[in-house]
């Protein structure tokens, strides 16, 4: 009889905040060549990111994880494996976490299910758009891994939602208490990537950043346009909070120097706001369904300095998705459908 599982896949962290653990984590995370994927020279790429990258960037990053480590350890794995606890408890399929770097890792929680008997997995990357950096990467990673410890074992994917009337629901409870709360201005708050990603997954390599207000207009590039995808989600987060259009704008953080990346950029857009008078600010970050470094240190701790160094008031993040009521029965209500399609 088929044997049936979940698998959440989420970025990872270091199992410490300490130097060598976090030099592990980036030297993975690092040299993936569709994170990392300039130079094309394998040998050369190497050589910038283990001989430059990770040794200038491995003790700032090590001091940033401190500042948000817990006594429980990493935000984003614990807040991860609650979200696990919770769905798991709404379901009656297992329900398994791995991280695309660190621990727990893929092969890992593989050789756990294969051990267990499942012959049917449903991937599900918590990622609410495609970026070849991110829902790709970790569904090429799990693919590559099942193909050498399970051959035999039948695997899904489940799409980015980022459009899901469910998920921009719940997206909209979690903001709503925040939302209600006196503010000037909200700022949406993704994930940069370098332009090139977007040209580069852009199939007909004649429309992503080349036609007028490409993200709206259609086409078969917005399929893996991450851009055009966190721009619906804005929209339709915007439409269903019933957002003043003049009261809301959207930009980019997380950049690397070296190329154009995505802009506006979040850090000179708060400073930007706070001069022209908006002295009290809200920022979601959509672009992560839990929170992590990017969000707790880069945008609640930094973010804010920024904001009131240049003459902001008040700053609130919005905290991401995490272990929601309202996510959790988002995430629930999608396994059950993919359950009920192999159960017809």
């Amino acid at each position: 009889m088929s044997k049936s599982a979940v698998l959440l896949l989420n970025l990872g962290s270091p199992d410490s905040a300490s130097v060598p653990d976090v030099k592990r984590y980036l030297r993975e995370f690092l040299n993936d060549g569709r994170v990392i994927d300039k130079p094309d020279n394998g040998f050369l790429r190497s050589l910038l990111v283990n001989g430059i990258i990770i040794p200038f960037r491995a003790k700032n990053s090590a001091h940033a994880y401190s500042t948000i480590w817990s006594a429980e350890g990493s935000p984003l794995v614990v807040t991860s494996k609650r979200a696990q606890s919770l769905l798991a408890g709404k379901l009656d399929v297992p329900v398994e976490l791995a991280m695309n770097y660190g621990n727990p890792s893929i092969p890992e929680v593989l050789r756990r299910l294969v051990a267990a008997g499942v012959d049917r997995l449903l991937l599900f990357p918590q990622y609410p758009h495609y970026a070849m950096s991110s829902w790709e990467t970790v569904v090429v990673k799990v693919y590559r891994e099942a193909a050498k410890l399970a051959p035999q074992m039948k695997i899904e994917v489940e799409q980015p939602f980022f459009a899901d009337p469910d998920y921009i629901d719940a997206l909209v409870a979690s903001a709503k208490p925040y939302l209600a709360q006196p503010h000037d201005h909200l700022l949406f708050s993704y994930h940069s990537i370098p332009q090139r990603h977007l040209r580069k997954g852009d199939p007909s390599h004649a429309h992503c950043l080349t036609v007028p207000d490409c993200c709206t207009t259609c086409s078969p590039a917005h399929a893996t346009c991450y851009k055009a995808q966190l721009t619906r989600t804005t929209h339709l987060f915007a439409a269903r909070a019933g957002l003043d259009p003049a009261r809301w704008s959207l930009a980019f953080q997380s950049r690397i120097v070296g190329e154009p990346w995505l802009t506006p950029y979040t850090d000179f857009e708060m400073k930007r706001l706070a001069r022209e008078g908006r002295k009290r600010l809200l920022v979601i970050t959509p672009a992560f369904v839990t929170d992590c470094l990017e969000t707790l240190e880069e945008i609640r701790v930094r973010g804010a300095e920024d904001f009131k160094e240049a003459g902001g008031e008040s700053f609130t993040h919005i905290p991401c998705l995490n272990d929601h009521a309202a996510f959790i029965d988002f995430l629930a209500k999608r396994v059950r459908l993919w359950l009920d399609a192999g159960r017809a």
